[in-house]
């Protein structure tokens, strides 16, 4: 696909995040070298404005994979079927990936961007016992 403006493109058209396959982008992999599409914001960070960000407890998550799916900034990173983290850079703080978890307590629960990620896992909700 030819580079375009955001105001060239068809009603309707389909902008991809990443050329090829989007599991050949490790966590690990900086974000210079993921295989970004050329028609993709990869550039362009919102942590500078962000309010809230997601935490993400690794003990309470079942790799459902909701928060993958339905992330609209493809921001959950997943490899192999398991939620490894957040793309810190391109979350906008929406806060869709905690609304659609189904764990008890929630394994993504939402913070102000200042908070410290280790004080608030330290602190994490009990399981809510149902009656």
């Amino acid at each position: 696909m030819a580079n375009k403006g955001w105001d060239e493109f068809e009603i309707g058209a389909m902008l991809r995040s990443f050329d090829g396959k989007i599991d050949e982008c490790s966590a690990f992999t900086p974000q210079r070298d993921r295989n970004y599409s050329q028609n993709n914001s990869h550039v362009a960070s919102v942590a500078d404005w962000r309010l809230i960000k997601p935490v993400f407890n690794k003990d309470y998550c079942i790799d459902c994979q909701f928060c993958w799916i339905y992330c609209p900034d493809v921001s959950i990173i997943s490899r192999d079927k398991k939620l490894i983290g957040v793309d810190m850079d391109h979350c906008k703080g929406c806060g869709i990936c905690v609304e659609v978890c189904p764990t008890n307590p929630k394994s993504l629960l939402m913070f102000p961007e200042q908070a410290d990620e280790e004080t608030e896992l330290a602190n994490w909700p009990a399981k809510d016992e149902e009656k």
